[in-house]
């Protein structure tokens, strides 16, 4: 035993040099430094189901994975408008959703962000306007980014978020 101590002692500690970062944590690095540059503290988003047959909730609720995991970079979900800078707005506009949409926007502290997540969200999807429908976001409330697909995948709509918190620095 001393002589295998002996030899440990005389050669030192040889290890692999470390590995670089991996280009995924990089751009999380990155990301959170222009969340803190523009907010100055985590970015809280509002969601708001104005309507949606939940597919675009199950992407969103996608980004709080440990695969995405959008808290870890300096962003998370709130209860309340009051607490929110963005709203995250899914589906058509329901004509019973009309009045809570606005209120919840007009509950938002400004300078407010909101982006229309979805076909329906930003179109209208298959439901239009009609007798039970207003159609897109923007007929109700300014939306200031929209994120189309059927659903969108979680990572069209973190940079539908990202893409809003640029726009607010311009």
């Amino acid at each position: 035993m001393l002589k295998l101590l002996s030899k440990i002692a005389g050669i030192g500690v040889i290890t692999e040099p470390l590995p670089e970062p991996a280009d995924e944590l990089c751009l999380r690095q990155s990301m959170q430094a222009d969340i803190l540059a523009v907010m100055g503290r985590a970015l809280c988003i509002r969601q708001v189901d104005a309507g949606s047959c939940n597919g675009c909730e199950l992407e969103i609720h996608a980004l709080n994975n440990p695969y995405y995991n959008i808290e870890g970079s300096g962003i998370k979900f709130v209860a309340s408008p009051r607490h929110a800078d963005l709203l995250l707005v899914t589906g058509p506009v329901s004509k019973h959703m009309e009045i809570a949409l606005k209120r919840t926007y007009d509950a938002t502290p400004d300078p407010k962000l909101v982006v229309a997540v979805g076909d329906c969200g930003c179109g209208g999807g298959v439901f239009g306007e009609s007798y039970a429908s207003c159609g897109r976001v923007s007929n109700v409330i300014p939306v200031n980014v929209a994120v189309p697909g059927c659903p969108p995948s979680p990572t069209r709509i973190l940079q539908g978020i990202l893409t809003a918190i640029k726009t607010r620095t311009a």
